[in-house]
């Protein structure tokens, strides 16, 4: 007689019958009603995107972080539980950090996210501890080019052209599949990024919940002020 699914969520270490990770799905769904992130390589570079929703107008938008820079050469957007994603921004400056120190040279971008969803997949493997409720978008360029890796509470990741995570992110992503090219420059990059995110909303995109950020080639990690996302259409 099979056991009800209630049963297979004691343990994260606990496989059910069909072969899935009850723990590691709920993960999934805490990231599923985070905010909506972005991210869109082009010609030179790659565009982070966020929305940053409150509750409460009391709120002090600029307190609000959902894209981090890890090193000069590395940035990150986050959705899901803010705690979970904080540490997993600070283990990855860490390990940049660290590396740079060792080797006397910056770590490349699939390096970092290898090394942290390492971090991740080893919180599925142990009991007492649960999956990380975040999912990190992380970007940057290297000797071998720009990349752009999405991550996923499991541990897995995977590199894409353009990726978006969060709140009604199926949605968007299809209309990334659809509309998306390679070959953009960097305004039309954030021109398409707001563009999507609009097709995804249900209500006006309001510019001054959006954070915006650019790693471009001959440049570094670059967050927009407010004062230049309120200039975009």
């Amino acid at each position: 007689m099979d056991l009800p699914d209630a049963f297979y969520d004691d343990e994260i270490t606990t496989f059910s019958p069909d072969g899935r990770l009850l723990q590691v799905e709920y993960a999934r769904e805490a990231v599923g009603k985070g905010s909506t992130i972005f991210g869109i390589k082009f010609d030179s570079g790659v565009v982070l995107i966020a929305t940053k929703f409150f509750k409460s107008h009391l709120v002090e938008v600029q307190s609000l972080e959902k894209i981090y820079q890890i090193d000069d050469h590395i940035g990150c957007a986050v959705s899901g539980l803010v705690a979970d994603a904080q540490l997993l921004v600070e283990i990855a400056c860490v390990e940049a950090q660290n590396y740079k120190i060792i080797y006397n040279e910056c770590i490349s971008v699939k390096e970092l996210v290898e090394n942290i969803c390492e971090y991740k997949h080893l919180y599925t493997q142990f009991t007492g501890v649960r999956p990380f409720g975040a999912a990190l978008l992380i970007a940057g360029i290297d000797e071998r080019g720009h990349h752009l890796y999405a991550t996923d509470p499991s541990g897995a990741f995977l590199e894409y052209e353009a990726v978006t995570v969060g709140k009604r992110s199926d949605k968007a992503m299809k209309y990334l599949e659809r509309s998306y090219q390679s070959c953009l420059s960097t305004n039309a990059a954030i021109d398409f990024g707001l563009q999507t995110l609009k097709k995804s909303l249900r209500k006006k995109l309001d510019l001054k919940n959006i954070e915006i950020a650019v790693i471009e080639k001959k440049g570094k990690f670059r967050k927009l002020s407010p004062l230049e996302i309120k200039k975009l259409k």
